[in-house]
């Protein structure tokens, strides 16, 4: 079935081939995608729509001394699988596996590690410096898609590149648009055009005839520009200094070989627009390329087949919650740097489309637009991951809480993760918000405390966050009426002798079956700021042993919390912290990463008797 991807161990055996055997190479590697991630899981449309630019930019450049730069990275399935990886599809986003991302550490071919969107041209631009300064003729490429190309800094980095006059290829990836077949093939001819050898002689030797009539000079370089604009989408391009190329189809071999060819032979800082499809050759992502971003496993013939919730999802208590609240609330808007799916906002977004805003991958320009809202009066609810929100760290101190103004942050994704790895945890937002003036921190132990804090966030007119972990909770039934919490008070869920355990967020299921086995008191904190600093001091003083439990890293979180607390007030008594380990972990199931970390009932347990065996 596969003959002749089969032949393909690394980028070398792909030169050998000849290009009229590519287009049966692209068809048995699309095939192979499907075949795998139903097995597995994982992004699909995303790399059914770039499998022959993959093979086509593996077959030009020379691999891995040239240098391939992936935005974000989820779209590398079959740059892993002709860089000697195919074999080891079968672990993809597994425990010991291939990352479902770029890494540095598992191939010379993953020259950058991603995860994270609109960092390849500033990535691919060093890399290309650093050619020029080594004297070296690697090139660099950056691929980066539309989405990312929403990102600030890409702009950025587009910006620095033009002024570099580095030998720097920025490939834009668009699958938001299609090419009807007459203006395809015209773009198609033309880039081969453009990015010829003997265009570009031309452009140069004319530009030194011209030099001496800057008047003659400028008038043909805005004549080109008109020409070019006409048919291309490239002057924004070119006015960052790049020598724009396109669009041309992103799944025509021919013409994909014989363009990056071209390019490759060219100087300076070139940008190729290459237009694809999501879900590129396998009819249901084709159709629905959202539902196929990211699956699980699947029949390859049948597709997915949607299976009802036995419970609800902290992101569907969320998306739930947005609804009720914006029908008693008209200053209430939702704001969601392009997660809208992710972040549970879909029937929001249907029910309340003025006050729904994507603004894409732009996690700054959210923080600060919801700060502006906010400074007229609306209560603005910014739907972020916990790892995304890092990005716009800034933004929260300098626009949000110096300014003490009411944005609320629902964040998703807090804690571990599962198969997404070490780039998409968020092992550590609760360190990074507690830390912040005005801020107000909370973590519900389950659903229906989920769905009071964030009626408790919004009610406030401060900047608060709400911090939830993905997937489903404890099962507790979600009341609909909607109470205000005490602010920074927690309660005792269990009283028990000589050790409490104080249980931040996700962790008090774990922590009450340890506290069945060691006849321990628990207490639900519920607060991370301001912290319930009478209540941690009343457990001081009734026993012997503190434990703290938290999914988040140990090093300046909630357990650090409660020891300043402690310290201030000259509190003598054992403190034990539990928490996630002060490294980056990798991707595998969830239950037993948390499991390997110490942080299920029975990892708990074991900690404490060691503590007291001390």
């Amino acid at each position: 079935m596969y003959s002749l991807l089969e032949t393909i161990n690394n980028p070398l055996d792909l030169r050998q081939l000849e290009r009229k055997q590519l287009p049966k190479l692209a068809e048995e590697l699309r095939a192979y995608l499907v075949e795998s991630v139903s097995k597995t899981g994982g992004h699909l449309s995303s790399n059914l729509g770039t499998v022959e630019l993959t093979i086509a930019l593996h077959y030009v450049y020379n691999t891995p001394h040239d240098k391939l730069v992936w935005d974000v990275g989820h779209q590398t399935y079959a740059h892993k699988i002709l860089t000697g990886r195919r074999g080891r599809m079968n672990t993809l986003r597994m425990a010991k596996g291939l990352s479902g991302f770029p890494k540095r550490s598992e191939s010379e071919y993953d020259v950058f590690g991603t995860g994270h969107s609109s960092t390849s041209i500033s990535a691919a631009l060093g890399m290309a410096v650093a050619a020029r300064l080594s004297g070296n003729d690697q090139r660099a490429v950056a691929i980066i898609g539309d989405g990312a190309m929403t990102g600030g800094m890409a702009f950025e980095a587009l910006n620095n590149a033009g002024a570099m006059d580095a030998n720097l290829l920025v490939v834009l990836n668009d699958n938001d648009m299609s090419i009807s077949s007459p203006v395809g093939a015209l773009n198609n001819y033309l880039a081969k055009l453009l990015s010829g050898r003997f265009y570009s002689a031309m452009r140069k030797g004319s530009e030194k005839v011209l030099k001496g009539m800057p008047p003659v000079l400028e008038f043909t370089r805005r004549a080109e520009e008109h020409v070019k604009g006409m048919v291309t989408p490239g002057t924004m391009f070119e006015e960052f200094g790049f020598n724009y190329i396109g669009p041309i189809d992103g799944h025509d071999l021919d013409v994909l070989v014989t363009t990056l060819d071209n390019i490759r032979h060219l100087e300076g800082p070139q940008f190729l627009h290459v237009v694809t499809r999501k879900g590129k050759g396998y009819n249901h992502a084709e159709e629905d390329s959202i539902l196929y971003h990211g699956v699980s496993k699947f029949d390859p013939v049948y597709g997915i087949v949607a299976k009802p919730a036995s419970k609800p999802t902290y992101t569907q208590v969320f998306g739930d919650w947005l609804c009720d609240m914006a029908e008693q609330s008209g200053k209430l808007v939702g704001i969601t740097p392009a997660m809208c799916e992710g972040s549970g906002m879909v029937e929001f977004a249907e029910k309340f489309p003025q006050r729904y805003y994507d603004v894409g991958i732009a996690e700054q320009h959210a923080l600060t637009f919801a700060a502006g809202l906010a400074c007229e009066g609306y209560k603005p609810v910014v739907a972020i991951y916990s790892t995304f929100l890092q990005r716009a760290y800034d933004q929260l101190i300098h626009d949000i809480a110096i300014q003490n103004l009411p944005v609320m942050l629902a964040i998703d994704r807090g804690g571990l993760v599962g198969a997404d790895g070490a780039s998409h945890a968020g092992s550590f937002d609760l360190s990074y918000l507690r830390c912040i003036p005005n801020m107000t921190v909370m973590a519900p132990s389950d659903e229906n405390e989920c769905r009071q804090m964030l009626y408790t966030a919004y009610l406030m007119n401060t900047p608060t966050a709400v911090r939830y972990p993905r997937g489903i909770g404890p099962g507790v039934r979600v009341a609909q009426e909607m109470k205000s919490l005490p602010v920074g008070r927690g309660e005792v869920r269990r009283s028990g002798k000589k050790i409490a355990i104080l249980s931040f967020g996700s962790m008090l299921a774990p922590s009450m079956a340890a506290a069945e086995q060691l006849d321990a008191t628990v207490v639900n904190m519920r607060f991370i700021k301001p912290l319930d600093t009478e209540l941690v001091l009343q457990m001081a003083r009734e026993h012997s042993l503190l434990v703290t439990v938290e999914e988040n890293t140990i090093q300046g979180g909630a357990g650090s919390a409660v020891a300043e607390c402690l310290a201030q007030y000259g509190v003598p008594v054992s403190l034990l912290q539990l928490g996630l380990p002060d490294k980056f972990i990798e991707q595998g199931d969830p239950v037993k990463m948390l499991a390997e970390c110490g942080l299920d009932g029975s990892g708990i347990a074991a900690s404490i008797r060691s503590k007291l065996s001390e």
